[in-house]
């Protein structure tokens, strides 16, 4: 008997991770325990806990009752977002793998995992919804569709945006992707389909496996990237070496007629540098779906800008994608069970 211990939370239920577990191709009869995570809690509330995770990691908050000794004699871990906590990992000699429906891991004691050398596996669960959502914010910011329809709403008639010397369509711009994960490989396909040239910076990935893929991308060094693009879309995780990695320095590389988008997370952009530029009009517009303080300030100077589309931090929000991740996490496991390897497996 193989035990596997889920977490369930607010957003995924206990139950749906229960029946992924269950469907694990393991070999044995398993054994599923599971715990939820304040799944009582409303939307807005339970929106808290995660800002307290993404802020201050799984120690930051509590671990369900009970869980710690779970762990105890537990093979494989499943969870959302609820935290995974160094105390958890600690108490778990016989733990063979750790599973994660989401992207992010700001909810796991990585280095703890790390030392370890416990296998970590995720899923971009909302990874086609932030990819529609990027192309999105491409033609909103570029085509002034956001400002266009709050001037109307407001009884305004706006013909003249702050890019209007440099509006063109979409085919006639390249896009500079930094990041070529799960994702950035999605946004890629929907540009090629669009026809728009493409050129990206990830010194991670196999250029021969993207283009065994089929997708049509142009590799080049992250200051090309940032010189030559019409836009510049930021796909990367968050790390101690992504921290603030789009600098002043490289802000200041691009065109005065490019576009900054992000659907990643807010702390990879210098925020001051990035007003700066905006404020200056060293660059023509940005469009963020992330802000570095969620929900946004009253006071925050993002709100004075007349070039930058802000959107609450829904790129991923879609009805499906994640209540339904635990599958998608279910067959990403089995197939590493299979093939030994996987572009999900990450790398510590």
């Amino acid at each position: 008997m193989t035990k596997v211990v889920v977490v369930g939370d607010r957003l995924v239920s206990s139950e749906t991770l229960k029946e992924a577990a269950q469907q694990l191709e393991l070999g044995t009869d398993i054994e599923v325990v599971a715990f939820n995570w304040h799944a009582d809690l409303t939307k807005d509330q339970f929106q808290e806990k995660i800002l307290l995770i993404e802020n201050g990691g799984p120690e930051a908050v509590d671990v369900p009752d009970g869980v710690v000794e779970a762990m105890e004699d537990a093979e494989y871990l499943l969870v959302h977002i609820a935290p995974v906590s160094k105390e958890m990992l600690e108490n778990a000699p016989n733990l063979k793998l750790i599973g994660t429906c989401r992207g992010g891991l700001e909810h796991i004691a990585v280095e703890t995992v790390k030392e370890k050398n416990i296998p970590l596996l995720h899923v971009i669960r909302n990874a086609e919804p932030v990819a529609d959502f990027t192309v999105g914010l491409i033609y909103t910011e570029t085509r002034n569709i956001a400002r266009g329809h709050k001037d109307v709403m407001t009884g305004k008639w706006t013909k003249a945006f702050p890019n209007d010397l440099y509006k063109t369509t979409l085919s006639n711009l390249t896009v500079g992707l930094i990041g070529l994960g799960y994702i950035g490989k999605l946004v890629v396909k929907r540009l090629n389909a669009l026809g728009v040239e493409v050129i990206a910076y990830d010194p991670f990935v196999d250029q021969e496996k993207i283009k065994k893929e089929g997708l049509i991308v142009t590799f080049k060094e992250l200051e090309e990237v940032f010189a030559e693009a019409d836009v510049i879309s930021l796909h990367m995780r968050v790390t101690p070496e992504t921290t603030n990695m789009v600098s002043d320095h490289l802000l200041s590389l691009m065109k005065p007629s490019a576009y900054l988008i992000n659907t990643a997370r807010a702390a990879v952009l210098d925020k001051n540098a990035l007003i700066k530029a905006l404020k200056e009009k060293r660059i023509a517009g940005a469009a963020l779906d992330v802000i570095w303080k969620e929900p946004i300030q009253k006071d925050d100077p993002l709100l004075q800008l007349d070039n930058v589309t802000l959107t609450p931090h829904i790129a991923g929000d879609t009805i499906d994608a994640i209540p339904k991740s635990p599958y998608l996490l279910r067959d990403v496991i089995n197939a590493y069970f299979k093939l030994g390897i996987s572009d999900m497996l990450i790398k510590l």
